[in-house]
């Protein structure tokens, strides 16, 4: 099968990890017989440099041309007294915009190798766990377009006033919450089929009218545990016991808020992948997605073979099984990243956080190296 894959390596360390997740998805093509075509496009801070806007309507008619999207990162110093509508983020917000992208995917997992990384204790992780294992393995889907961050807001009354006040609107249309609880389910479906909608039902009026659309698709997936909880339990149930939940479905507000707080327990955001999916089109063949490390630019390391191109690998693996349906290779990716582990290996991010005496620190080239081998080495 023959891929076209827009790749925006944008600012600071973004070239640097979206080249080796290039690589990486290169070597899965040799292995699977796949062919995968990579559009090279600016976006970001270079882009500003460039050509004055931080998306030019180039890069976002070329990247709703590929059947996916892979980024870096974009932003940094250099570019911070801009005006808001030039700021490299934009270019973020605009691509998501114009792929039509609704859902975020943001995976935790705890990695045996990282276990001294998690702050929480054995008998936390081990009791919450089905399988009495010292980890967990949870995915928040996030709404992404709607909600309070989207909704109508202003002020009222005379700035300064006893009597000024500021406002931010919380609205969702039932289509707006099914079909990101579709992406959700069918994400449950692919793991371990447990899926619980976050909300704040005891209070607002939009978290019932979720309730109520998720009870009514529960009945669609009947194969699909459906569980419900509100977010300020949801907030302590992941730090108290991780290990209860497969997949988190839950409003573009509090996904942002949860998804920061379970990525603080796997070891490094380093490590953290994420995916922004939509619809498929008519005459598509594969729904729009946008693939990324959530760890930033980090302008202070790049150029220095210090990033950890993990999370851009692992954006890479969420790629093939969500865009292209590639389950067995996107599991041959993430063996091959636990076989570099395994071997010891460390960035500058996770090294000496394992207890390990054996421990080998890489740099970007090395740790990215030793993913390809091991995926080489792999017997399908």
């Amino acid at each position: 099968m023959n891929y076209s894959v827009a790749v925006v390596p944008g600012d600071g360390i973004g070239p640097e990890v979206t080249a080796k997740a290039v690589d990486v998805l290169d070597l899965v093509g040799d292995k699977f017989g796949h062919i995968f075509n990579f559009v090279e496009l600016e976006a970001g801070g270079v882009a500003i440099d460039s050509t004055g806007e931080p998306l030019p309507a180039a890069t976002l008619e070329a990247a709703r041309q590929c059947d996916a999207v892979l980024l870096g990162a974009v932003g940094g110093p250099k570019w911070e007294g801009l005006p808001g509508s030039l700021r490299p983020e934009r270019a973020l917000l605009g691509l998501r915009a114009g792929l039509g992208v609704f859902a975020n995917l943001r995976p935790a997992a705890l990695l045996p190798q990282l276990r001294d990384a998690c702050p929480l204790k054995d008998e936390v992780l081990t009791a919450s766990h089905a399988g009495g294992k010292p980890t967990f393995d949870l995915l928040i889907v996030r709404e992404l377009t709607g909600g309070i961050y989207f909704g109508e807001r202003g002020r009222d009354g005379n700035e300064g006033a006893p009597d000024a006040s500021a406002f931010d609107t919380e609205r969702y249309s039932r289509r707006e919450i099914e079909r990101v609880l579709r992406v959700a389910y069918e994400a449950a479906a692919k793991r371990r089929s447990r899926l619980c909608l976050v909300d704040k039902a005891n209070v607002l009026e939009s978290s019932r009218f979720w309730r109520e659309i998720t009870a009514e698709l529960a009945g669609e997936y009947g194969n699909i545990e459906t569980s419900y909880m509100y977010v300020d339990n949801c907030a302590m149930q992941l730090v108290r016991a991780p290990g209860q939940f497969d997949v988190i479905v839950t409003s573009n507000i509090f996904g942002d808020i949860l998804s920061d707080e379970a990525s603080v327990l796997t070891g490094s955001i380093g490590m953290l992948a994420s995916a922004s999916i939509g619809e498929r089109e008519a005459g598509r063949k594969y729904p729009p997605g946008m693939y990324e490390p959530v760890h930033g630019s980090a302008p202070d390391i790049a150029g220095k073979n210090l990033a950890n191109p993990l999370a851009a690998i692992l954006s890479a693996a969420m790629m093939l099984r969500y865009s292209f349906s590639l389950e067995k290779e996107a599991r041959a990716v993430e063996a091959a990243i636990t076989g570099a582990l395994d071997k010891g290996l460390r960035t500058k991010d996770i090294v000496g956080k394992s207890g390990s005496t054996s421990e080998i620190t890489a740099g970007t080239d090395e740790m990215a190296a030793a993913v390809i081998r091991v995926l080489e080495e792999r017997e399908e």
